[in-house]
């Protein structure tokens, strides 16, 4: 609420007033000016500019609006001046309705109920009728009354829930001190179990799996045949031709605050590229691009329709082939023109951050599904998901379909940073928010991580399903003890053994499994992150798959894993006792002879590795 526009520019009786931006009323004349924030629905009734959309669908390309267009209440102008007529205001804006979707989706979320709990609420009751039935069963049976009220407490004594009591919030505590050294915030305990139970991961786009920033990613000269023109950012200083492309679109994109400007000027500075500052008559067309004079020629960069306009011949074929292949990936073509003559074409991306694809595959060796759901066009939204190697992508997302998308999911997370993203964090079975996006996500997430990167969402998951596993355990110690004393201290074999339970022993015992259970929950702060895993570093890796015979379960499978693991170079290893096979990333060189020594000390035998 605090991020929604404070006042708005009005225009009433002939003279431009502002004014507070709830007192806006619908047929309100309203103007927006460069790097002003939308105050209320609209539409636009004159001018042209780029408008950041990014708070209500999260892409990162701006859009451009001219006569006719609806603008949103909370997105940002760009560089142009807009003139326009209130639609929608106050609560009937398209930002108020996501403030409606967050409280709703709260007010309907139910916590998760703990299974110590309804236990809890037939054992205590059970416990006592035991006790009860012993002291009279014995009496029946002719024993001192001393002796039946002994075997009673004994039962009570024995019985008392302490551990039951303890399994799930010791578990709880020492898992979220571990998550926060991590980076990890759990805000309770249902998100800490939650993560444990997580099924679909569900991720937004912008921010999240990508930078949220546009960047040159490739680089066409109008004269190298398609397909062979390509050049990286990182390539740019081997292609004389390319670089002369970017020199000169930086030296028109200079003067211009567009976000694919930025973009542009970024590169040229990576590649430290000097930019001309000698450009004249310089001139800016919204919605097209923008054009000037440098050495005495004239320049232009922009759209195919603006920059095809000056080109003798039309853009060459070659050109246009490659920026459409390009296309395909979900890329936007900047083209650069001097006189008649096109000289190639920019490619620009909001590009993929350096572990994303590492993370998406660390969840499906999970055995979880990962899910895209952006605001983004189709084409950009594909071809982002096919990087990703995403199972289901749904594209041209709003913050409502997101919200909606979630509820077909059972035990899904949903991973976000922006304020279109907060519905979808609410609704969902559990909501994770980047430590870097907005307060608004934040504020709507069960677990916020501290940094951008998504394999933090990874390590959540994990650290959910190491202390989920650590609290069944500790129930299952706490129910089996009891199973086992309780009869025991009721005299169930006193007949046929002669034993008893002294009451003194009894709390012993009991003592006895409260300190089992902690001492078991403290096994969580043996819980370690691995390693991040960056795109440059991925392509370098070397996977090795050994074939391993001896493995019988699980135990084994971790055994394993965690002798190869030990070995220098080694930074994954997936192990699978039914397949007898174990799959090894490594960093480094490692030689098959270090890899068979480490598993076959662990008394299991390599039968091949290739």
């Amino acid at each position: 609420m605090k991020l929604a526009p404070k006042v708005a520019t009005v225009r009433r009786d002939g003279e431009e007033r502002v004014i507070p931006a709830d007192q806006v009323v619908v047929g309100d004349i309203f103007v927006v000016r460069p790097g002003e924030s939308i105050p209320v629905d609209g539409e636009v009734t004159e001018g042209i500019s780029g408008v950041n959309e990014a708070a209500l669908t999260g892409e990162s390309m701006p859009v451009t609006k001219t006569l006719g267009d609806t603008v949103h209440a909370a997105t940002i102008n760009g560089n142009g001046f807009l003139v326009c007529r209130a639609t929608a205001v106050g609560e009937d804006t398209s930002y108020a309705a996501i403030l409606r979707l967050v409280a709703d989706s709260a007010a309907t979320k139910a916590p998760i109920a703990k299974m110590a709990d309804r236990v809890a609420a037939v054992f205590v009751p059970a416990v006592i009728l035991i006790a009860l039935a012993t002291v009279i069963i014995r009496l029946l049976l002719g024993q001192p009354v001393g002796e039946a009220l002994a075997s009673g407490i004994s039962v009570l004594v024995i019985s008392c829930p302490c551990s039951l009591g303890l399994a799930t919030p010791v578990a709880v505590m020492v898992g979220s001190g571990v998550g926060a050294r991590n980076g990890i915030l759990y805000k309770s305990a249902e998100a800490l179990e939650q993560a444990g139970r997580v099924q679909t991961v569900l991720l937004d786009k912008t921010g999240t799996v990508t930078t949220g920033v546009p960047q040159v990613t490739d680089i066409f000269a109008a004269d190298v045949a398609a397909g062979a023109s390509e050049a990286a950012d990182s390539e740019i200083a081997a292609s004389p031709k390319a670089q002369e492309v970017l020199r000169i679109a930086s030296a028109l994109e200079s003067r211009s605050g567009h976000l694919l400007a930025e973009a542009i000027l970024q590169a040229a500075a990576n590649q430290e590229i000097t930019v001309p500052d000698g450009v004249e008559d310089f001139l800016e067309v919204p919605g097209k691009g923008i054009r000037g004079t440098l050495d005495g020629a004239a320049i232009r960069v922009g759209n195919r329709a603006f920059v095809e306009e000056v080109c003798d011949g039309g853009i060459p074929e070659a050109t246009l082939s490659s920026a459409a292949a390009a296309s395909e990936a979900g890329k936007t073509p900047v083209y650069v023109a001097s006189g008649d003559r096109c000289l190639g074409c920019i490619m620009i991306a909001d590009g993929l951050k350096e572990d994303s694809i590492h993370a998406v595959s660390r969840l499906r060796e999970m055995g979880i599904r990962a899910v895209l759901l952006t605001g983004d066009n189709e084409k950009t939204a594909q071809a982002i998901g096919k990087q990703l190697g995403a199972d289901e992508i749904f594209a041209q997302q709003l913050p409502g379909d997101k919200a909606e998308a979630v509820s077909h999911f059972p035990h899904c997370a949903m991973v976000g940073d922006g304020i279109n993203d907060a519905p979808a964090l609410v609704k969902a079975d559990l909501g994770m928010a980047i430590g870097a996006g907005t307060d608004v996500a934040i504020d709507a997430a069960d677990i916020v991580l501290s940094g951008s990167s998504l394999t933090e969402a990874v390590e959540a998951i994990r650290l959910g399903r190491f202390t989920l596993r650590i609290i069944k355990q500790n129930l299952f110690w706490a129910f089996f003890y009891n199973a086992l004393c309780i009869p025991l201290a009721a005299g169930a074999l006193t007949g046929l053994t002669g034993l008893t339970m002294n009451p003194m022993v009894a709390a012993a015992a009991m003592s006895l499994s409260s300190f089992c259970v902690v001492s078991n929950a403290l096994r969580i702060n043996l819980f370690r992150k691995e390693k991040s895993i960056t795109k440059t570093e991925e392509n370098a890796m070397k996977t090795v798959t050994m074939e391993i015979s001896g493995m019988m379960c699980e135990h084994c499978e971790a055994r394993v894993r965690r002798a190869l693991l030990s070995v220098p170079g080694v930074t994954e290893a997936i192990v699978s006792h039914t397949e007898n096979k174990a799959v090894v990333t490594c960093s480094a060189e490692v030689s098959a002879e270090a890899l068979s020594k480490a598993v076959t000390e662990q008394d299991y035998k390599v039968e091949q590795i290739y």
